[in-house]
């Protein structure tokens, strides 16, 4: 099966857009502009990507350098989505604990083979996924931190130390973050089909090795998500990963 550039699929991709703002202004969620925008934004990403990896795929060296682009990508995006953008430095490094050892192990074992190729897509879903969850224990952990910081300050006077008054209040939230992910692998092949079992698919693959294909990747995605979260976690009780105003709240 193949789907290639044509009028079919432009047409396509339009009525659905259409459906999208339609559905957007019935349901008064107010996101069809930025819906719109959205698209417009996929549609030059993608192609751009497309380019690129077209001309970088055929050497190994040049994959790997598009790969650190897509990190850096990530961990800009992230740390913009969380509110700390001046402490990159320690997203870069919790994201890092998760995707390059699980990347690492992927082409080790040969999972994979070590091709442009192959290192492209495997490696931007890992690190796509562990933006994801660095994302939502970061948003997650510093609303609970601003919202009960009452609590935080109870705990300190009780002799406890700031890293352990934090935890009291993100130990519970840090697990929401991963828990969209487990559901996802929990319910593949039941509820849903996820992306590179319909990939290998729609490039003419059987259904064993598309489900091959899936499996691999979602045992990648909880692994470099379990490892980020926990890193990052402690990177917040250490008050290392923080938006300004929580570094200036959680005060010792």
């Amino acid at each position: 099966m193949d789907v290639s550039p044509g009028w079919p699929v432009v047409v396509c991709l339009l009525i659905l857009l259409a459906v999208t703002v339609v559905a957007n202004r019935v349901g008064g969620l107010g996101l069809g502009r930025q819906s719109v925008l959205a698209g417009g934004r996929a549609v030059v990403q993608l192609t751009l990507v497309a380019l690129v990896i077209t001309a970088v795929v055929g050497s190994l060296w040049l994959s790997f350098v598009a790969v650190l682009a897509m990190f850096t990508m990530a961990v800009a995006t992230t740390s913009k989505r969380v509110g700390a953008p001046r402490t990159w430095p320690w997203a870069a490094a919790a994201m890092a604990c998760g995707v390059v050892p699980v990347v690492a192990v992927i082409l080790a074992t040969r999972a994979v083979p070590l091709t442009g190729i192959a290192l492209i897509p495997i490696a931007g879903i890992v690190i796509g996924n562990t933006m994801t969850v660095h994302t939502l224990v970061g948003r997650r952990t510093f609303a609970a931190l601003r919202e009960e910081h009452g609590q935080y300050e109870a705990c300190l006077s009780l002799g406890l130390t700031s890293g352990q008054a934090i935890d009291e209040i993100i130990a519970r939230r840090v697990p929401e973050g991963i828990l969209p992910s487990l559901d996802q692998v929990r319910t593949s092949g039941v509820v849903t089909l996820p992306g590179a079992f319909i990939g290998v698919m729609l490039g003419g693959g059987s259904a064993i090795q598309a489900a091959t294909a899936q499996v691999l990747v979602l045992f990648a995605i909880m692994a470099t998500q379990s490892i980020t979260a926990g890193v990052q976690a402690r990177l917040i009780r250490r008050r290392l990963l923080l938006p300004a105003d929580l570094g200036v709240a959680l005060v010792s």
